[in-house]
């Protein structure tokens, strides 16, 4: 497969976020309408969120992410989950993770 351009190559670690991602929005379609929409949104909203906080060398953290998301995913494919809640929770000390 040649690359287009200027187009880098994606580490392994990008991908692994890209395929959760795109599983979150799979898991999402076979929700009700109105609950696909929701949960779109909020998956959208936290990897945006999460791109612009985390540091992009803090491997660790990263990985913590992925195996929390991994675990939503799960929890989201189940038949028995008919939706998505999130909870936005303030940092008492302001600081970034």
């Amino acid at each position: 497969m040649v690359s287009s351009g200027g187009a880098k190559k994606l580490s392994g670690m990008q991908k692994q976020v890209l395929s959760l991602y795109r599983g979150f929005l799979r898991a999402a379609r076979s929700k009700a309408p109105e609950e696909r929409h929701r949960i779109e949104s909020i998956v959208s909203a936290e990897f945006r969120r999460n791109s612009e906080a985390v540091d992009r060398k803090n491997f660790v953290y990263i990985e913590y992410l992925l195996r929390r998301g991994k675990k939503q995913l799960d929890q989201i494919n189940s038949p028995d989950i008919v939706g998505l809640s999130s909870l936005k929770v303030a940092s008492a000390s302001g600081t970034k993770p």
